[in-house]
């Protein structure tokens, strides 16, 4: 019988006033909702989420009910919206993972509409399992834009799907068989908006309980800026009764043998089902046929030489990340963030992975500064130091009011009495 162990944390971050995150964590139900809309209608939004989810999983269980959930999830949100002019057009994202015994095997049911994610930790490995419905996403996935390019976009975060903004959505789903030692981890776009893969990957390999993990993840991503809500939830494989023991002998008896990926999960249309009576993105889900297992290249024996070439490269590659990091992050600059004059650490528009972070809010506004200065502002004006970002900070006001002060300037007339009794003639 396979055995979960399960960890989370949540942060409001450091520029949101509330929390729109919402998660849950049961025994074999785990899910992350981001939550949008004015006022309170996120937060509204993303609870309505997880309660719909988890009563209706709780009643269905296995692949189908936890996408009958999300259904759920999606009408319910929907419908609370219609009825409440303040909550109309509220949405959220979701994911879900689900532990679901079908064909009498244990199986990892993972559900996912919007931008949150589900990744996958397997022998040291980091892997993201779901695609985000973006718009930036369908580019990268045109060859429009690049990876890297993508990070930066300034419409990164515009979604091309949620839950609660129509009255029917599509909903992606995928299997995955669990083995001892896999580590799974859902969270909202405010973790991997701050962290890396490769950070990500540095903390869950190196903290072995999941609340720790999950902890010192929500703790990195505040200390990498913070600009969103952070939710994580991780989750392990404790025990998978003996699967990964078999997987074990049988790559032992036979190299070639792989791991199996993850399944995708095809959602069909059909005239009516208990997901959406005939509605776009109802229907009921068939597993796609597994692919067949590909057989590994014959291994070679490692020499020294290679060892050596490899520890060069890594020590390479290591110094000139350290380079860039020192270069991207090593100065401030001083923005506009709306109307009010920020001041932030690394490098305008950012570089690489290495986005630039808030120092200090200054509450100096645009009106308070020359018109002339605004262009160096909207392109970030690069100081050397944080005290020297201050003082020109405080240039700019001094600037303003000095000219100000000289614009409302009194005029002093002088006034000449004329004694009674004596008539001025004009100058001849």
């Amino acid at each position: 019988m396979t055995k979960l162990r399960a960890g989370s944390a949540t942060d409001v971050g450091r520029v949101r006033a509330t929390n729109q995150d919402q998660m849950l964590v049961t025994a074999e139900l785990f899910a992350v909702a981001d939550g949008m809309g004015g006022h309170a209608a996120g937060e509204v939004a993303s609870l309505t989420a997880v309660e719909a989810l988890k009563a209706t999983f709780q009643r269905k269980g296995g692949t189908e009910g936890l996408v009958e959930a999300a259904h759920q999830a999606n009408r319910s949100i929907w419908e609370r919206g219609q009825g409440d002019p303040e909550l109309h057009g509220m949405g959220t994202t979701l994911v879900a993972v689900a532990l679901v015994n079908e064909d009498n095997e244990d199986r990892l049911a993972i559900i996912n509409v919007g931008d949150s994610r589900v990744y996958l930790l397997r022998q040291g490995e980091l892997e993201q399992l779901t695609t985000d419905h973006s718009l930036v996403q369908e580019l990268v996935d045109d060859g429009q834009l690049s990876e890297i390019e993508a990070t930066v976009h300034p419409q990164r975060h515009v979604l091309t799907r949620a839950l609660g903004v129509d009255s029917v959505v599509n909903v992606d789903v995928l299997q995955l068989l669990p083995l001892k030692g896999d580590r799974l981890m859902l969270c909202s776009d405010g973790l991997p908006r701050e962290l890396s893969d490769l950070q990500m990957a540095s903390v869950m390999r190196r903290l072995a309980d999941p609340n720790d993990a999950a902890r010192e993840l929500v703790s990195a991503a505040m200390n990498r800026g913070g600009n969103d809500n952070i939710t994580v939830v991780v989750v392990d494989v404790v025990d998978d009764d003996d699967l990964s023991l078999t997987a074990s002998m049988a790559l032992e008896s036979d190299p070639g043998i792989q791991i199996p990926s993850p399944i995708p999960v095809v959602e069909t249309e059909v005239g009516e089902s208990a997901a959406g009576r005939g509605s776009k993105g109802g229907g009921r889900f068939h597993r796609a046929a597994r692919p067949a297992l590909p057989v590994a290249p014959t291994r070679r024996a490692i020499t020294l030489r290679v060892v050596g070439f490899l520890v060069l490269l890594v020590a390479l590659v290591a110094g000139a990340g350290v380079a860039v990091a020192w270069y991207a992050r090593g100065s401030y600059f001083v923005g506009l963030n709306s109307d009010e004059l920020t001041i932030y650490k690394g490098r305008p528009g950012g570089l690489l992975w290495f986005e630039p972070t808030v120092v200090q809010k200054t509450a100096v506004r645009t009106s308070d500064v020359l018109p002339s200065r605004l262009t160096d502002l909207r392109a970030g004006k690069e100081e050397p130091s944080l005290s020297q970002a201050r003082d020109y900070v405080a240039r700019l006001r001094a600037e303003k009011a000095q000219l100000a002060e000289a614009a409302t300037g009194t005029t002093t007339t002088t006034t000449t009495t004329t004694p009674p009794g004596v008539t001025t003639l004009p100058a001849p």
